[in-house]
């Protein structure tokens, strides 16, 4: 991948949107109508029509980078269309961009430890 993942929030862009869009175009969206600051280093996952695309933005501290992806022969398994934004897990996430069924992983629960010995 191209950003450290590990310290990254994800947010995935449940509609469509329209792929014309830029850097600047999808920064506008997070703005304006996902009401989200596109300056904190979030990631922000955004799907096609299609749903064989995903554009991805993020700000790196110099600059808003993005990812583009198509997959050739499948489409990506996006979660229902409605407003707003999902948070998946990282390993949802990777799935997801690999064009795998994110909605089959699932993280093992643990319990904080209480103290330490």
């Amino acid at each position: 991948m191209i950003f450290p993942l590990h310290r990254v929030r994800i947010m995935v862009a449940t509609k469509p949107v329209d792929f014309r869009k830029g850097h600047d175009g999808l920064a506008a969206l997070v703005k304006n109508e996902l009401h989200k600051d596109p300056f904190t280093g979030t990631g922000f996952v955004f799907r096609s029509r299609k749903a064989d695309r995903l554009k991805l933005i993020y700000w790196d501290g110099s600059g808003i980078v993005m990812a583009y992806k198509r997959l050739e022969d499948h489409t990506f398994t996006w979660p229902g269309i409605k407003d707003g934004l999902m948070t998946p897990t990282h390993a949802q996430f990777e799935a997801l961009f690999a064009g795998l069924d994110w909605r089959r992983i699932h993280a093992i629960q643990t319990k904080t430890p209480e103290a330490i010995e």
